[in-house]
């Protein structure tokens, strides 16, 4: 099963002084979802978002999918108030669970879809007993815990391995990846199996939200 390809903008590199009207213009411009970076200063070494933000997201009108991405030890005891505050997707680190089927579970009692993160050093293995109950499967193509790093060429090949697993699995699972997308990149990176895009600073901060988005689109065509 093939999905459409999503554009998730990442608001840690948003202008946080007006951030319900930056969401709004990137969504504007063409972006699919909203990816939104949870880090707790614990398990990254940075302090972001919590779910208040979200929240006054949806509050302000947003109404597209929200992709909250946990970079916090422990998760179980955040995931129901991001659910409550807004969330689509929650996902989260292996590293972060002391029992990843419970928090899988956990996130969709809680009504929102899941997934597991990969950090650039993260085995795979943590998925071979978990597949039916993933929404979303996320690899980082940087280290987590800033915007505005360079990707890490290491992360095609293992997007190919995970592509490999989905088709074989059977299930409609969306591949992420997050950390130095850009337009001269996404094409080799939708090559190796992406279908969700996570941009930050390729983005926010430029001065056309949808030239950048559109560059993005047309090269992602160019590889079919």
């Amino acid at each position: 099963m093939k999905n459409e390809n999503w554009i998730a903008p990442s608001i840690l590199s948003a202008n946080f002084a007006k951030l319900g009207e930056e969401v709004d213009n990137v969504l504007k411009a063409g972006a699919d979802i909203v990816h939104f970076d949870v880090m707790d200063n614990h398990f990254v070494p940075n302090l972001t978002i919590g779910p208040l933000v979200c929240e006054a997201l949806r509050k302000h009108g947003v109404t597209a999918p929200i992709d909250v991405h946990l970079m916090v030890e422990p998760v179980d005891r955040i995931v129901p108030d991001f659910a409550k505050a807004g969330a689509s997707y929650i996902t989260f680190h292996p590293e972060g669970s002391v029992h990843i089927d419970r928090t899988l579970q956990l996130i969709k009692d809680c009504g929102c879809k899941a997934g597991l993160v990969f950090n650039p050093g993260t085995p795979l293995s943590h998925l071979d007993y978990v597949m039916d109950k993933l929404d979303m499967i996320l690899l980082m193509s940087v280290n987590p815990g800033f915007g505005g790093q360079s990707f890490l060429p290491s992360a095609l090949g293992k997007l190919r391995e995970v592509r490999k697993r989905i088709d074989d699995s059977g299930f409609n699972i969306r591949l992420e990846i997050d950390g130095g997308v850009n337009g001269a990149n996404i094409g080799a990176i939708k090559a190796a199996g992406a279908d969700t895009f996570v941009a930050g600073s390729a983005i926010f901060g430029k001065p056309d939200y949808k030239a950048i988005i559109d560059e993005m689109r047309a090269e992602m065509a160019k590889v079919g």
